[in-house]
């Protein structure tokens, strides 16, 4: 798997991970809505972790800076 995620787009999940978590820590989100909420939180955080979403894909997207030509010898 190639990294198609870049660096602003893996932050910003962690920040919306970590919101989630806070909001189920403090029982300000309960029952369906908090175990709905806290799955897609670990997916955000693993996603974040690898470098690579599954959905970007059939988008063909990629927010990771393109690599460059190797360095010369």
């Amino acid at each position: 798997m190639k990294r198609n995620m870049g660096i602003l787009d893996r932050a910003i999940r962690v920040i919306l991970a970590a919101i989630i978590l806070i909001l189920f820590f403090t029982k300000q989100i309960t029952g369906t809505a908090a175990v709905v909420l806290g799955i897609i939180a670990v997916i955000l955080i693993l996603t974040s972790l690898v470098g690579f979403c599954a959905l970007y894909v059939p988008f063909g997207m990629k927010t990771a800076k393109k690599e460059g030509p190797p360095p010369a010898a």
